[in-house]
């Protein structure tokens, strides 16, 4: 079909929609569905190819990092040096696949969009009603959706009778939408377009007819996962860090091996093939072999220990990108509300109820005019308006495996949870007060009315609707038992406080006709009746998030709403988190901002009401481009694609749709606002432990290619080979290093600011430590190889005291590396894998030192008990070093 992407279907007459897309009521012949099928393809979305199993593993080597070890291994191969190339070739190869294991299913967020699509559909075709599968719907069906289908594609309403629609996926509208056939306005926003039905939402009650206007990738699911596949994820925190750490690296080593292999052919006149060898060794040493396997590690048990604590990480990278969020940005409904509407406030012609407790569960203190009673034991005013909310209801409440669940309309349950809270049972009342008839609610006259016997001559009519509607047809106010004349001031006065607190307000009113009535008309809806009183409601915050969000705010990380809801909605759920007060930025006002203002506008709005997902994906854009770490937490399809664009993308586990999952990075399985907050923390230390083992490997490295520099320079014999070398990067890598990264989190930790992004991973203070370290282990290791030769020792001898001595160095160093800047700690209880990895690598040096086969490997030999007493004394040595230049430090920056 030839259709205008710019046509406004919500913005037109229905009769214009069948018109446009020649079609009349009796729906489209066989023959022009199929021909129109032929030329614009099924209602199904593309899936995109993802990338194979091989590109996936090799894509795991495209790292300077590797490239640097991979041109490493190439070159001790060439030299002959197999097994120094067979080693590193093992740590790139496990490096890979661990990687390539743990990237799992990235790409399956378009899938779970295409299992909304609903298998089958109600057509009509030939002027018969007939079921088809959803993927031969085409634009100009006439679809007919009932309470339980799912909307098959993108229907503009012809008619409905109480259509009520769930769009909380696609919009983010906590409340099912009341449909209509009326066009609305051209500007108004997805969740305002009451005469549109959108493919993928839910019907929750009534009926209606549309014409299918858009299919497949047109629809706005469509749209929303081709948004999704253009989304480019940027990359983490870390990856950046770790890349340009590489960047730097590489230089570095590519300078000092040119250096060296200058110096040695220029000035010492050694050959350029002996040169060649001893670069190459310079890059050996340089090079942190163990640095990708820890660095996996450290992750692979942060994310172990995010999951203890419900927060399910997807992607190993991302363990370490919530250390860095500055921003988080929530979704409102099931994320920090409950999803779950509640009757909050009760206003009577005498009383006003505060209705305390959450969720659906028929539990709760009552407070009347400020005092607390649980219930009132005079609340009659309440007790009969709770008994008219269970009667007028077509709802359901029942408790399965400890959790109180609802069948029905949430604005019903929540009246049913009411009455529960004031002791009355459904039983109970109806079979006092047997229903007879029922109008069900009613777009145009915005209200249901019920109609009950008593056991007496007398017949009730319950009704329930929107105040303004009530305050037209009761002439009278309950009060005391009896009714008096309608106080209009008292009503209006209430409906302002509530709007005012943004509740949702509905009235239930009372009229009594003397004798037997058995069936109900509108008519007897038009006037008589006695205002019972109003009910406020609101789908409450968790009481757990506004802690949440309070430590969040002390940890410098700001919090900010984004939802589909109504601003005055929206801000008043704000106002209860303890976010900023600042007035709420809607959907429509964000289309007429250019980016400038909208940067401006971000540093003071910290809420943001009737958004689209295209809104959400730009939000989180302009965010990131004033320099921030965006956290995007959502439950929707609406929140996909803003979930794949932010830094880390959090979905929620019970109430999230599949598409929101898989586009996520973490998933919180509690659907939890405030283990987001332990995950944040989790992701500081995991950051603060890898700088911890990264300042402990990198001065170990820097210190062998100094050993082997000084050396070459004062023309003596190297006092450590390079087999000896990776030795010692390897087994103090996987031992020390990696005892560093089960240290627990910092007293401090979340009462520091978020990091810089910029910042590199070692600021000029570590880097100063790094370098004093690197210059303390080379004398260490050069002193104790040039004393042994003195002393008359064998070059095996003298080579194995020096490696034991580097290795006895990097023991005492460790201590103080368990803090980064506060003073050695050797406690066991809180890290007992500390003193484990110690006594272990004693051990793998006492067998590297004695062992027959470690020694013919190595070139190494038995060393007298004495050389141990100096080892031990050099590992003391270097602690109390370390401890001085630290306690420097403090003193320079208290």
């Amino acid at each position: 079909m030839d259709l205008s992407v710019n046509d406004q279907w919500h913005a037109q007459p229905a009769q214009y929609s069948l018109q446009k897309l020649n079609v009349d009521e009796t729906g489209l012949s066989t023959a022009e569905a199929e021909r129109r099928l032929a030329v614009d393809g099924a209602n199904q979305l593309v899936e995109r190819r993802p990338d194979g199993p091989l590109k996936r593993f090799l894509r795991q080597f495209h790292n300077l990092l590797i490239y640097v070890l991979l041109v490493a291994a190439l070159l001790t191969l060439a030299l002959g040096e197999w097994l120094d190339s067979l080693v590193i070739f093992a740590v790139t190869l496990i490096n890979a696949l661990i990687g390539f294991i743990q990237e799992g299913r990235a790409q399956q967020a378009m899938r779970a969009i295409r299992r909304m699509l609903s298998l089958e559909s109600r057509v009509r075709r030939d002027g018969i009603a007939q079921r088809l599968p959803a993927a031969q719907l085409v634009c100009g069906d006439l679809v007919l959706v009932e309470a339980g289908d799912r909307v098959p594609a993108d229907l503009r309403l012809l008619h409905s009778r109480d259509l009520r629609i769930d769009e909380a996926a696609l919009t983010g509208e906590s409340l099912a939408t009341q449909k209509q056939a009326e066009p609305v306005a051209p500007d108004a926003s997805l969740g305002d377009r009451r005469c549109m039905a959108y493919s993928g939402t839910l019907v929750v009650a009534g009926t209606g007819c549309g014409v299918v206007v858009a299919t497949a990738g047109n629809t706005e699911l469509g749209k929303i996962s081709h948004m999704l596949g253009s989304v480019i994820s940027l990359q983490t925190p870390l990856l950046s860090d770790m890349a340009r750490f590489a960047r730097h690296l590489t230089l570095i080593i590519l300078i000092l091996a040119l250096a060296t292999f200058a110096f040695g052919v220029l000035l010492r006149d050694y050959s350029p093939g002996e040169m060649l060898m001893a670069a190459v060794g310079l890059a050996v040493a340089a090079i942190p072999e163990g640095l990708p396997a820890v660095l996996t590690i450290i992750l692979a048990l942060g994310m172990r220990r995010m999951a203890t604590r419900k927060a399910i990480i997807r992607h190993l990278p991302a363990v370490e990108s919530l250390g860095a969020v500055s921003v988080i940005c929530s979704d409102k409904t099931g994320t920090l509300t409950r999803n779950e509407m509640t009757v909050q406030q009760v206003f009577t012609s005498a009383h006003h109820y505060r209705i305390e407790g959450v969720g659906y569960a028929p539990f709760g203190v009552v407070r009347r005019d400020g005092e607390s009673q649980d219930p009132p034991q005079d609340a009659d005013d309440l007790r009969e308006l709770a008994r008219a909310g269970l009667l007028a209801n077509n709802a359901s409440l029942d408790k399965q495996e400890d959790i109180w669940r609802i069948s029905g309309d949430p604005t019903e349950a929540a009246l049913l949870t009411l009455a529960g809270k004031l002791g009355l049972q459904s039983e109970t009342e109806l079979l006092n007060l047997p229903r007879v008839d029922m109008i069900p609610f009613n777009a145009e006259r915005r209200c249901t009315a019920s109609l009950h016997h008593d056991h007496g001559a007398h017949a009730m009519i319950y009704l329930l609707g929107a105040p303004e509607r009530l305050l037209q047809v009761c002439n009278r106010q309950w009060r005391n038992g009896g009714d008096e004349p309608l106080d209009l001031r008292h009503w209006h006065a209430a409906l302002e406080q509530g709007a005012a607190e943004g509740l949702r307000m509905l009235g239930l009113a009372l009229r009594v006709i003397p004798g037997t009535k058995h069936e109900l008309s509108y008519a007897d809806t038009e006037g008589d009746f006695i205002l019972l009183g109003l009910v406020g409601m609101l789908d409450p915050p968790r009481e757990e998030v506004v802690r949440a969000i309070a430590e969040c705010q002390s940890a410098g990380i700001t919090v900010k709403m984004i939802t589909g809801d109504h601003a005055g909605t929206a801000s008043a759920i704000a106002e209860r988190l303890g976010l900023s007060s600042a007035a709420a930025l809607t959907g429509a006002e964000l289309d007429r901002m250019s980016d400038a203002e909208l940067d401006a506008r971000l540093q003071q709005t910290c809420v943001f009401a009737r958004t689209s997902p295209a809104h959400k994906l730009r939000l989180v854009q302009r965010l990131q481009a004033g320099g921030a770490r965006v956290a995007m937490t959502g439950d929707g399809v609406n929140d996909a694609p803003a979930l794949k664009r932010a830094d880390i993308g959090v979905a929620m586990g019970i109430r999230g749709t599949e598409a929101a999952k898989e586009a996520a990075q973490m998933v919180l399985a509690d659907d939890n606002f405030a283990t987001l907050t332990h995950a944040i923390e989790e992701g500081r230390t995991v950051y603060d432990n890898l700088r911890k083992s990264l300042l402990f490997i990198l001065p170990t490295n820097a210190g062998e290619a100094l050993v082997l520099l000084s050396a070459i320079a004062m023309g003596v014999t190297l006092p450590i080979t390079p087999l000896q070398i990776l030795w010692v990067n390897m087994i103090t890598a996987v031992t020390l290093a990696l005892a560093l990264a089960f240290e627990p989190a910092e007293a401090d930790l979340m009462c520091r600011p978020p990091r810089d992004p910029g910042a590199p991973l070692l600021s000029h203070q570590l880097r100063w430590r790094v370098l004093f370290i690197a210059l303390l282990m080379t004398g260490v290791c050069l002193g104790l190889f040039l004393y042994a030769q003195q002393l008359g020792w064998s070059l095996e001898a003298s080579r194995t005291l020096a490696v034991n001595g580097l290795v006895a160095g990097e023991i005492g160093y460790l201590f103080s590396s368990r803090r980064l800047l506060a003073p050695a700690h050797f406690s066991l209880r809180d890290n007992p894998m500390v003193w484990s990895m110690v006594l272990l690598l004693i051990g793998l040096q006492l067998a590297f030192s004695y062992w027959p086969a470690l020694q013919q490997l190595f070139g190494t030999t038995d060393l007298p008990w004495h050389a141990w007493a100096g080892c031990a004394l050099v590992a003391t040595l270097v602690c109390g070093l370390v401890e001085l230049e630290k306690y420097g430090l403090r003193q320079q920056h208290p």
